[in-house]
């Protein structure tokens, strides 16, 4: 909550409304906390058959709306701000321009000069303009394009994300030259254009805005969802002229391959200063996982790194293991559905655990990881004391893996807030040994064992151990288990005699000795 609410979060209300200091945005987290789990527990005592879901959610919403409320009042103190992830100052209400909030509905000309009139008043001050949300037709665009060439040279922040929404392609390109013609020389450090299905004509359409940012100032590009295939990575990697300042670089959704990948590499290679790179649902292989794993050892200052759902497979995993250790400062590292299987994990696991003392998010969802991988992934979980969120679901962990990982976690971690191990074949002891490792965490909040094959006495024995821990939210902290199944098995006929063979007893007492090393 403390980093939602200063210069840590990074998100459209901080950039409308501002951050808070650190201290000051420590305080009113506090406050909130403390009106919103009373607010909660009341609402828990009066449902005592509940399971405690409802309050959840209510604390869920009354935090969230209390912390717009802080958000929009603003500073309430003279702290100084701490410098966040990319250096964005406060702004007052009337150098924030921003038509998104409204129904979603086509622009044009009339409403355009309605709407836009603000921005011709003499004087103004409007340094950031959202326009995202908005469809412009041709009209609207010829409406628009002299008003923002009028005030082009105050603005460092443009977003025109989702701004073309269902027209026809020619207009949509028409349109997008336009604002480019308009918008060209104006010396920005944030520029999102996402949601425009741009392809490579749409990333040329923008040609003039793109080539005229060679001020160094820009410091975050957003194309996610943009149709970025190879010839359009391509084109956007020749466009941009320098990337030397560029802290955040956002791509997802698109069908980039490993062609693609190449120019985003050399994108990435001309960036040093990035702080947050995402490159998802990408479509990129071994060789194209390979070239971003090695450019991005020269980001030496990333802070969090997201490259989920690509079809990077093993060789790619390893090469990520060798730049991982150039990147000290990294907090977040999301790496599901990448292929990774036992030996991509291990090798990643192995650098982590000697490389990213700060690291507080991990992701390894789907990667085909079995209990083989567990030891040293408990290994890498043991040094991360600062882990707030930890990802494994859609795995083959089984009760023998989550064992091991839930015993790595049971001591120390104080400040784990999440733990997913959801659809891993988890059964009774698996079940058990994860909600025993979060008990006890004071802030925990959020428990996710579902898709399992869990039987009923052993949802019944973690909802007891969930009730005597020292966790405020208790029971509260188990997410839905509407999907597990207990009368499933896992695995086939012979592993399911090895449970048979090995029997209780052999599980109960890795229980008791789980083997852990520590570095």
């Amino acid at each position: 909550m403390t980093k939602n609410l200063s210069a840590d979060s990074d998100s459209i209300f901080s950039r409308k409304y501002g951050c808070l200091g650190k201290e000051e945005a420590h305080e009113n987290a506090k406050r909130i906390e403390e009106m919103c789990f009373a607010s909660a527990d009341e609402h828990f005592k009066d449902e005592p058959d509940g399971d405690g879901c409802s309050a959840v959610q209510l604390y869920a919403k009354e935090t969230s709306k209390l912390m717009m409320e802080v958000l929009k009042r603003g500073h309430t103190t003279t702290a100084e701000p701490e410098a966040p992830v990319v250096d964005t100052p406060p702004e007052t209400a009337d150098t924030v321009f921003d038509i998104s909030g409204s129904t979603r509905a086509f622009i044009e000309a009339d409403e355009a000069k309605e709407l836009l009139s603000p921005l011709t008043k003499p004087g103004n001050a409007y340094k950031r303009i959202c326009f995202s949300n908005r469809s412009f037709g041709i009209g609207a665009a010829n409406v628009a394009g002299p008003i923002l060439e009028s005030i082009k040279n105050q603005l460092t922040e443009v977003d025109i994300s989702d701004f073309v929404a269902g027209r026809p392609e020619d207009e949509a390109l028409d349109v997008m030259r336009i604002f480019s013609k308009a918008l060209q020389g104006s010396v920005l450090r944030y520029l999102n254009i996402s949601d425009n299905a741009l392809g490579e004509k749409g990333v040329r359409a923008f040609e003039e805005l793109l080539k005229s940012q060679y001020s160094l100032e820009l410091e975050e590009l957003y194309a996610m969802n943009d149709g970025i295939s190879e010839e359009a990575a391509k084109a956007l990697s020749d466009l941009i002229p320098s990337t030397e300042k560029l802290k955040v670089l956002h791509f997802h959704n698109s069908m980039t391959g490993d062609e693609g990948a190449m120019s985003i590499a050399d994108m990435v290679k001309r960036s040093p200063n990035l702080e947050s790179f995402r490159c998802s649902a990408t479509r990129i292989g071994s060789d194209g996982g390979v070239a971003l794993a090695e450019a991005l050892g020269a980001c030496t200052r990333l802070k969090k790194l997201d490259l989920r759902n690509n079809l990077f497979g093993v060789e790619a995993g390893i090469a990520l293991s060798k730049t991982l250790p150039k990147l000290p400062d990294l907090m977040e590292l999301y790496l599901s559905d990448l292929n990774l299987e036992n030996t991509g994990t291990i090798a990643i696991a192995n650098v982590l655990k000697q490389s990213a003392p700060l690291l507080e998010v991990l992701e390894m969802a789907g990667n085909e990881i079995t209990a083989k991988a567990t030891q040293a992934l408990a290994e890498c979980l043991t040094a991360m004391q600062s882990l707030k969120k930890l990802t494994l679901a859609e795995n083959e962990l089984e009760d023998d893996g989550a064992v091991v990982i839930a015993k790595s976690l049971e001591d120390g971690h104080p400040d784990l807030k999440e733990l997913d191990v959801s659809t891993n074949m988890l059964r009774r002891a698996g079940a058990r040994c994860c909600a025993q490792a979060i008990t006890n965490k004071a802030g925990f909040l959020q428990l996710n064992i579902n898709g399992n094959f869990i039987p009923e006495e052993g949802i019944d024995d973690v909802k007891e151990i969930l009730k005597g821990g020292k966790n405020s939210l208790g029971l509260g902290v188990l997410g839905s288990v509407d999907e597990n199944d207990p009368e499933g098995e896992p695995g086939d006929d012979d592993e399911e005699g090895d449970d048979e063979e090995n029997g209780e007893g052999g599980l109960d007492s890795k229980l008791q000795n789980p083997k852990v090393e520590e570095e």
